[in-house]
């Protein structure tokens, strides 16, 4: 083999391995690769303790849309947690249940936002 065909082939081997690396890279970085640490026992206890799982389900639509649902339809806004965590601390928004009324959606009791925040970070997991 030549050295200038030895030549070519290490670029083509180097541009090669060098795609790879962003390609991997790149993927890293994407909305969908960053793993969020969630206690989902935390979240759990948490949710029963203030109701949630009276009108949410993991899988199941309820009186109000499962916790599927939900993180389908938040995935990939970069807003989506702290979205939620509005809604379930604020009071603020209203909800249409089943029987065709509207309230206002019950609030958490907690005051531990890191642990509201958990519970978000676990129903975006669903």
């Amino acid at each position: 083999m030549s050295s200038k065909t030895k030549a070519g082939t290490k670029t083509m081997i180097s541009a090669f391995a060098g795609a790879i690396v962003l390609s991997f890279s790149a993927s890293a970085f994407s909305e969908d690769a960053v793993a969020v640490k969630v206690d989902a026992v935390a979240a759990k206890k948490l949710a029963r303790k203030d109701s949630c799982l009276r009108c949410h389900h993991v899988s199941k639509k309820k009186e109000g849309p499962s916790y599927q649902s939900i993180a389908y339809k938040y995935k990939g806004k970069s807003d989506a947690a702290d979205t939620l965590v509005k809604h379930i601390t604020s009071g603020e928004d209203r909800v249409k249940l089943s029987d065709g009324h509207e309230e206002m959606h019950k609030v958490t009791r907690t005051t531990d936002v890191e642990q509201v925040r958990n519970l978000v970070n676990w129903i975006l997991a669903q």
